[in-house]
Protein backbone atom coordinates (compact mmCIF):
# COMPACT_ATOMS: atom_id res chain seq x y z
CA UNK A 1 0.00 0.00 0.00
CA UNK A 2 1.24 3.61 -1.29
CA UNK A 3 1.58 6.78 1.34
CA UNK A 4 0.26 9.70 0.61
CA UNK A 5 1.47 13.22 1.33
CA UNK A 6 -0.65 15.68 2.56
CA UNK A 7 -1.16 19.05 4.34
CA UNK A 8 -3.98 19.90 7.16
CA UNK A 9 -4.14 22.50 9.41
CA UNK A 10 -4.49 21.29 13.07
CA UNK A 11 -4.41 23.24 16.89
CA UNK A 12 -0.90 24.61 17.69
CA UNK A 13 -0.82 23.37 21.08
CA UNK A 14 -2.85 20.03 20.04
CA UNK A 15 -0.27 19.50 17.37
CA UNK A 16 2.72 20.21 19.63
CA UNK A 17 1.21 18.16 22.30
CA UNK A 18 1.20 14.71 19.48
CA UNK A 19 4.36 15.57 18.02
CA UNK A 20 5.79 15.54 22.05
CA UNK A 21 3.77 12.13 22.54
CA UNK A 22 5.21 11.03 19.61
CA UNK A 23 8.83 11.75 20.94
CA UNK A 24 8.25 9.89 24.38
CA UNK A 25 6.73 7.11 22.84
CA UNK A 26 10.32 6.58 20.55
CA UNK A 27 7.11 6.40 17.44
CA UNK A 28 7.33 8.65 14.34
CA UNK A 29 4.50 11.38 13.94
CA UNK A 30 2.92 9.85 11.07
CA UNK A 31 3.02 6.25 12.17
CA UNK A 32 0.60 7.42 15.19
CA UNK A 33 -1.36 9.69 13.16
CA UNK A 34 -2.73 6.76 11.13
CA UNK A 35 -3.06 4.71 13.60
CA UNK A 36 -4.98 7.16 15.01
CA UNK A 37 -7.21 7.68 11.74
CA UNK A 38 -7.21 3.69 11.53
CA UNK A 39 -9.02 3.83 15.09
CA UNK A 40 -11.35 6.35 14.06
CA UNK A 41 -12.33 4.58 11.12
CA UNK A 42 -12.89 1.15 12.73
CA UNK A 43 -15.03 2.78 15.70
CA UNK A 44 -17.06 4.43 13.00
CA UNK A 45 -17.45 1.19 11.25
CA UNK A 46 -18.26 -0.46 13.93
CA UNK A 47 -20.76 1.68 16.02
CA UNK A 48 -22.85 0.36 13.55
CA UNK A 49 -22.60 -3.37 14.13
CA UNK A 50 -25.80 -4.95 15.80
CA UNK A 51 -23.42 -7.07 17.71
CA UNK A 52 -26.29 -9.15 18.89
CA UNK A 53 -25.52 -11.15 15.67
CA UNK A 54 -21.91 -11.90 15.48
CA UNK A 55 -21.10 -15.34 17.03
CA UNK A 56 -18.87 -15.63 19.96
CA UNK A 57 -16.70 -18.65 19.16
CA UNK A 58 -16.16 -18.58 23.26
CA UNK A 59 -17.65 -18.75 26.38
CA UNK A 60 -17.89 -15.15 28.17
CA UNK A 61 -15.87 -14.94 31.94
CA UNK A 62 -17.91 -13.47 34.26
CA UNK A 63 -15.37 -12.46 36.53
CA UNK A 64 -17.86 -9.69 38.39
CA UNK A 65 -17.83 -7.78 41.73
CA UNK A 66 -15.15 -5.90 42.88
CA UNK A 67 -12.19 -7.67 41.27
CA UNK A 68 -13.35 -6.84 37.76
CA UNK A 69 -13.59 -3.09 38.61
CA UNK A 70 -9.68 -2.86 40.23
CA UNK A 71 -8.44 -4.69 37.53
CA UNK A 72 -10.02 -2.29 34.99
CA UNK A 73 -9.01 0.67 36.86
CA UNK A 74 -5.27 -0.44 37.26
CA UNK A 75 -5.32 -1.26 33.45
CA UNK A 76 -6.53 1.95 32.63
CA UNK A 77 -4.13 3.90 34.89
CA UNK A 78 -1.62 2.09 33.66
CA UNK A 79 -2.22 3.21 30.01
CA UNK A 80 -2.47 6.49 31.61
CA UNK A 81 1.19 6.81 32.93
CA UNK A 82 2.58 5.03 29.61
CA UNK A 83 0.80 8.10 27.23
CA UNK A 84 1.62 10.33 29.58
CA UNK A 85 5.50 8.95 30.15
CA UNK A 86 5.46 8.59 33.37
Amino acid sequence: MGKVKTSVYVDEELWREFKELALREGSEVSRLLEEALMNYLINEVLKDVDDSEVPLWFEPLDVGGESSEKLLREMRDDREERLLGQ
